[in-house]
């Protein structure tokens, strides 16, 4: 463990300070500063000896996280690398990208704020990075089987990864021109810089990870040409389908998908073309207060909006753990993030009930009423509607599934492919891991699951597996 004594004598919780918000509003780098060594081993040493460090069951990837909190204490780099990479393939995505539920889970979070679990992980890889401690692993020995991974987010990359460490030939096949899937255009550069996605794409080429970019199946290659091209096929494609609101004056312009409006200003910050959705001089309605949200927020105030109004149709969560949510569940609670630090107005309680437009079929603003709770639904209250004035109006109320038509796979319920306890879709020898199967999840869940999926795929091609199963396909939180 890391100091006996830390948790008694540091009780308190540091992070990297945040560039200034007039300096970061100027540019769509990473918030944080360059981090403090000595406040990062200070706030490792808090880690305890806890006997059961709930904190692993609540990582669906099981991160060794007192392991290595005790390394980065005693100034171990090597090992913390070694134990960090024992568990998840991309901990530079996690430790930026991740609501981080192994803080939730955390003992210490009992009486006291939670050890910075997040950013120790994040900071051990990009040290290790930076010494020169993470190299490709290449395998071995060559199977002579041969794998087609559908989708280049984090849940194909964990999967070809582990793969391809055991000898098979992986292919992945991205649709877009450049890799990465949403870690690269669904997040913007302001949380995840996208030359760690580079840094880490390299590792895997030299490894022997083969990619196919701008390659769309069932467009450019049909799905039975692929199916009869390789000995197994797992689909990543995630759950793109952007959740819609069936309401007046939905189709008046101005009125967009959360991701219409962040995928263009990523491939511009890239240096691509692309035509940009620009929030200058406007005045923004968000509607969804979550993650996606957030990244609509900080962007359009980077954009120099005239003004940013985030909109969520629930109540504002409370500051701390309510009843209903105990140690060491994720609870549901008010959550500031970098973009609300930044600008703009957040408002509970708001129910959308139509959109409001000008000669010119564009939009003017959005009606609201208040949100009342009418037998567990959610609904307007009657005689409380008035209006907001809105040049631009951006829809993050989350997805529903995956892109499914061309697939030809059997769907649930839910939208998400079907798949059975070991990821095996309705067609032989295909696979469906991470949002595609799940549904619209954690970035660590998408890892798990393309670990996971990596193993059952290892075990259909050669009859047993040495690749790990941090999660099944109906796990919902702690795996006992």
């Amino acid at each position: 463990m890391a100091d006996p004594h830390g948790f008694l004598t540091i009780d308190h919780r540091e992070l990297p300070k945040r560039r200034p918000v007039p300096i970061r509003l100027l540019d769509y780098r990473e918030v944080y500063e360059a981090g403090d060594p000595e406040q990062l081993r200070r706030q490792a040493s808090r880690c305890m000896d806890c006997g059961v460090p709930f904190c692993h069951q609540g990582c669906p990837l099981g991160n060794l996280i007192p392991e290595f909190n005790d390394a980065m204490y005693r100034g171990e780099l090597p090992r913390a690398v070694d134990l960090l990479h024992a568990t998840n393939n991309f901990p530079e995505f996690t430790g930026r990208a991740c609501p981080a539920p192994c803080e939730n889970a955390c003992v210490l979070g009992i009486n006291q704020p939670a050890v910075t679990i997040k950013q120790v992980e994040v900071s051990i890889v990009d040290q290790g990075f930076a010494a020169g401690l993470i190299q490709p692993v290449i395998p071995d020995r060559i199977t002579g089987f041969t794998v087609a991974v559908i989708g280049s987010g984090p849940t194909g990359l964990a999967a070809a990864q582990q793969l391809t460490r055991a000898g098979h030939t992986v292919v992945v096949h991205e649709r877009d021109d450049r890799l990465g899937g949403l870690l690269r255009y669904g997040i913007p550069d302001f949380k995840l810089e996208k030359h760690h996605i580079d840094r880490r794409l390299e590792q895997m080429r030299a490894e022997g990870t083969r990619f196919r970019t701008s390659v769309e199946v069932g467009r450019d290659i049909s799905f039975e040409e692929l199916r009869s091209s390789f000995d197994a096929v797992i689909v990543c494609t995630g759950a793109t389908v952007p959740r819609d609101m069936n309401i007046g004056g939905r189709d008046l312009d101005g009125v967009e998908f959360a991701m219409n409006y962040l995928v263009p200003s990523n491939r511009v910050q890239a240096g691509e073309p692309a035509e940009l959705i620009d929030a200058k001089d406007k005045h923004v309605i968000i509607i969804g207060g979550g993650d996606t949200g957030a990244d609509c927020l900080g962007t359009a105030l980077r954009q120099s909006a005239a003004s940013v109004t985030t909109l969520a149709i629930g109540a504002q969560p409370p500051a701390e753990r309510s009843d209903s949510d105990p140690w060491p569940t994720v609870p549901r609670i008010f959550e500031i993030q970098s973009s609300h630090e930044e600008g703009g107005t957040r408002r509970y309680l708001a129910s959308t009930t139509g959109f409001v437009g000008d000669d010119q079929g564009r939009v003017t603003g959005i009606e609201v009423s208040e949100t009342q709770f009418v037998d567990g639904r959610r609904v307007p209250t009657p005689g409380t509607e008035h209006r907001i004035d809105a040049d631009l109006v951006l829809l993050a109320l989350g997805f529903s599934g995956p892109e499914s038509e061309a697939l030809g796979l059997d769907v649930t319920s839910g939208g998400a492919f079907s798949r059975d306890e070991t990821y095996l879709s309705s067609a032989p020898g295909v696979y469906v891991a991470g949002d595609a199967g799940r549904g619209q999840s954690l970035i660590v869940w998408a890892i798990a699951e393309g670990r996971s999926v990596a193993a059952e795929v290892d075990r259909f091609l050669t009859g047993s597996t040495r690749l790990p199963e941090p999660v099944g396909t109906q796990d919902t939180g702690f795996k006992c």
